[in-house]
């Protein structure tokens, strides 16, 4: 278990080196380039989390908060200042104590996402990890506009080892979402995991759609835990936010799967939805296989970033 986790923290801290020379080479630059810390070494820095789609409100606190610390501490040395910043942005991406509350719980995993995103495949692994944790777990194809998705989902839940419960192609999503209710309480499952489909370019539908799940589960399974997980592709940067903000006009999300982190200079997108949001990314992707979803650890994501445990990794 520890060598999976070496091995993904290793692969975080290469998926994330765009996103590293984009953002920490300008701010190394700077830390070492600036002699006293005034208004322009803020003005940079600032500049620089901005461009490294950490948005603009995020930036803000982050700055606010590393003024106030230096103020505190009496700092007058800019290279000191790097801790900080690092401390300050994993206190904007602390997850919170019940975020994974669901495991512990007879519950019903909706996962949301518009295509292309990686949904799918990030059920899959969902459900591999839980099925590793020794839960039951049956999944459910509720993503029945798609044809590939319900081949796609019988592949991973083979590979996975669960039972999935689908719908043909063109179903009734709601309908599959009892069927899958009614198996896993036959069952008694640990954990229901749905796939359902996010076409945002057509909110009244998603919406919906969306509210007749809610309410089949809410009448067939009231006593299961319910939570509301939005796929987020990480390429996309400030895209991807503008997506967390109206999947979470439609639905009560209660946290994010970024995935694609290993391809991006935009995996600042991650502390962004955070924090404007106040959603937490529950699970990162930076790969193909079913390792390669993690539960998101701030503190490792943000040193990856920064590549600040690199040097002891070796």
């Amino acid at each position: 278990m520890a060598e999976e986790k070496k091995g993904f923290f290793k692969r975080l801290v290469e998926g994330l080196s765009k996103t590293r020379e984009n953002i920490v080479s300008g701010i190394d630059s700077i830390f070492s380039g600036y002699s006293s810390i005034d208004d322009d070494f803020y003005e940079e820095i600032e500049e620089i989390l901005v461009m490294g789609d950490i948005g603009i409100n995020t930036t803000t606190a982050i700055i606010e908060r590393l003024k106030e610390q230096v103020a505190q501490q009496h700092i007058k040395d800019p290279s000191q200042c790097k801790q900080l910043l690092m401390d300050s942005i994993k206190e904007q991406m602390s997850v919170g104590e019940t975020a994974y509350e669901f495991e512990n719980r007879k519950s019903v995993v909706l996962v949301i996402g518009v295509n292309g995103v990686g949904k799918t495949t990030s059920v899959g692994k969902l459900a591999g990890k839980l099925k590793s944790q020794g839960k039951k777990v049956i999944l459910a194809a509720a993503d029945t506009f798609r044809a590939a998705a319900g081949e796609q989902l019988t592949q991973w839940a083979n590979r996975a080892g669960v039972e999935l419960i689908g719908g043909q192609e063109g179903a009734d999503p709601a309908s599959v979402v009892y069927d899958a209710i009614a198996a896993a309480k036959a069952r008694n499952a640990d954990v229901l995991l749905c796939d359902t489909a996010g076409r945002l370019h057509n909110k009244k539908n998603l919406m919906e759609e969306l509210r007749k799940i809610y309410k089949i589960i809410a009448r067939e399974y009231p006593e299961a835990y319910l939570e509301t997980l939005v796929v987020l592709d990480g390429t996309t940067g400030q895209n991807a936010l503008a997506q967390a903000r109206q999947f979470n006009e439609v639905a009560n999300v209660t946290g994010i799967i970024l995935t694609k982190l290993d391809g991006t200079a935009k995996g600042g997108i991650a502390v962004a939805i955070q924090s404007e949001l106040e959603i937490p990314v529950k699970y990162i992707g930076v790969g193909e296989t079913i390792d390669d979803l993690q539960k998101f650890n701030p503190d490792e994501f943000v040193n990856a970033l920064f590549n600040a445990e690199a040097q002891n990794e070796e």
